[in-house]
C-alpha cells in the first residue's frame, strides 16, 4: 500500500458509500480510461469477470470457438467455457513470449477453409509488455474476428506508444493481489464502443430491466466493483509509474548481474515497446547442466520463492481434447518457454540486499552447473 489509498477509502466510510457502485467507482472508471485513452471503461471483481463480458458482448455462445494465447494463466480461457464455447489456442513466439502472428494466421486460414472462424480472439500480453499488436491486428482485421486484448498482467505497458489494453475491440486489466496495483480483487474492461461499455454495466449488475420493480428479461451477472475496493484502486493508480519504475529496476540489476552467463536469457523487450516488467522472467540453456526444478530447488532451499513459467494451456488436462497451433512446424515456443523459463521474485518493494541474495543463489548454482559439464 501507497498511504494515499486511506483517503478514499474513508470518503466510501464517510458517505456510507460501501456496496457496489458509488462516486470512487464511477471516478476509477474515468482514470483508467483517461490514463489508457480509451473512451469508457466498467470497474468489475476481478480480470475474468471482464472477459466473461467481453465474450458475451460478442454473442459468444455454445458451439462456437474462440482462439486464445496458450502461454498464460487458465483465467484467460476458463470464461470461454462458462459460455460452451470451444477454445483454441495459439503459441507464442520468441521476441515478446506472447501470441504468434504466424500461428495465428494458419490457425484463422484452417478455419476459414472449414467455415468455422472464430467468434474472437483473446490476446494475452504476457508479463507486462505487448504482444506484437499491428501484426496480429492486421491479421484478425482480414478475417474481420475481434479482439479481446487481456492485459491483465501490463497497466502501464506501451507498444508503439498506444497502451496495452487499447488495441482491439476489449481491453481487460485485473487489480488481483499479485497485480503491479490491486484492489485485493477487481478488474477492468475499457472499450472505445460506448454503447457496449453500457451493455455490459447493465450485465454485470444482474441485469436489472429499467422499471420501477425488479424485472430481469436477460441472464446478468454480480460483476461490480464496491465502492471501498475502487477507492483502493484510485490510490494505487497514482503509484502507478513508480511501480513500473521499481519494476523496470529490478529487472535492468537481474540484466545486469546475469548476462555475462551466456546460458541465461532474460525475457526480450519487443523493439519501440515500453513493459511494465511485472514479473522479470528468464530461461536457461538446455545444454547447461542446470534444469529449471534444480534452480527452483536451490532458490527453495534459500527461502527464496520462484515459479516456472505459465504451463501452457494446451498442455493442462482441463483442455487435453482442445486444438492448438504451433509457431512453426518444427518448434512451439510455449512448450519451450515452459521447460527453461523461471519467473525470479520481482515485487516493486524488493530491497538491493533481498535482490543480491537471490541473484548469488543462481549464480551459485549455475557455477555448479557449470563445473559439472
Amino acid at each position: 500500500m501507497s498511504g494515499g489509498e486511506l483517503k478514499y477509502i474513508s470518503e466510501a466510510f464517510a458517505s456510507n458509500w460501501v456496496a457496489p457502485l458509488g462516486p470512487n467507482v464511477d471516478e476509477f472508471e474515468k482514470e483508467v480510461a483517461s490514463l489508457v485513452g480509451a473512451k469508457g471503461a466498467v470497474a468489475v471483481s476481478s480480470g475474468t469477470a471482464a472477459i466473461h463480458l467481453a465474450l458475451s458482448l460478442l454473442g459468444v455462445q455454445k458451439g462456437d470457438t474462440v482462439f486464445c494465447s496458450s502461454l498464460t494463466f487458465v483465467a484467460s480461457a476458463n470464461p470461454i467455457l462458462y459460455l460452451g464455447a470451444d477454445p483454441v489456442f495459439i503459441d507464442s513466439e520468441p521476441d515478446t513470449w506472447s501470441m504468434s502472428p504466424s500461428a495465428l494466421k494458419e490457425a484463422l486460414k484452417e478455419a476459414a477453409s472449414i467455415s468455422k472462424l472464430p467468434k474472437a480472439v483473446i490476446i494475452v500480453n504476457l508479463y507486462g509488455q505487448s504482444a506484437k499488436m499491428d501484426e496480429l491486428v492486421s491479421i484478425c482485421k482480414e478475417y474481420q474476428i475481434p479482439i479481446i486484448e487481456d492485459s491483465a498482467e501490463s497497466l502501464g505497458a506501451t507498444f508503439k506508444g498506444k497502451a496495452s489494453g487499447t488495441f482491439g475491440d476489449f481491453g481487460i486489466y485485473s487489480f488481483n493481489g499479485n497485480k503491479i496495483i490491486t484492489t485485493s480483487g477487481g478488474g477492468m474492461l475499457v472499450s472505445n464502443d460506448t454503447d457496449a461499455l453500457s451493455k455490459a454495466r447493465f450485465l454485470a449488475t444482474q441485469a436489472k430491466d429499467p422499471a420501477p420493480f425488479y424485472q430481469h428479461s436477460e441472464l446478468g451477472y454480480n460483476y461490480r466493483m464496491s465502492n471501498i475496493l475502487a477507492g483502493l484502486g484510485r490510490g494505487q493508480l497514482e503509484v502507478l509509474e513508480e511501480r513500473v519504475a521499481a519494476r523496470r529496476a529490478i529487472f535492468e540489476i537481474y540484466q545486469q548481474e546475469l548476462s555475462p552467463f551466456l546460458a541465461v536469457s532474460l525475457m526480450p523487450e519487443l523493439e519501440n515497446s515500453f513493459s511494465t516488467r511485472w514479473l522479470t522472467a528468464l530461461t536457461l540453456d538446455e545444454t547447461l547442466g542446470v534444469s529449471i526444478n534444480e534452480l527452483l530447488e536451490s532458490l527453495e532451499s534459500e527461502n527464496i520463492e520462484a515459479r516456472h513459467v505459465w504451463k501452457p494451456l494446451h498442455m493442462q488436462p482441463l483442455f487435453a481434447k482442445n486444438k492448438n497451433y504451433s509457431h512453426s512446424k518444427n518448434e512451439n515456443i510455449s512448450e519451450k518457454l515452459f521447460k527453461t523459463g523461471i519467473c525470479l521474485p520481482s515485487g516493486s518493494n524488493m530491497t538491493l540486499e533481498e535482490q543480491k541474495r537471490i541473484i548469488d543463489c543462481i549464480k551459485v548454482t549455475i557455477s555448479n552447473g557449470l563445473k559439472k559439464r
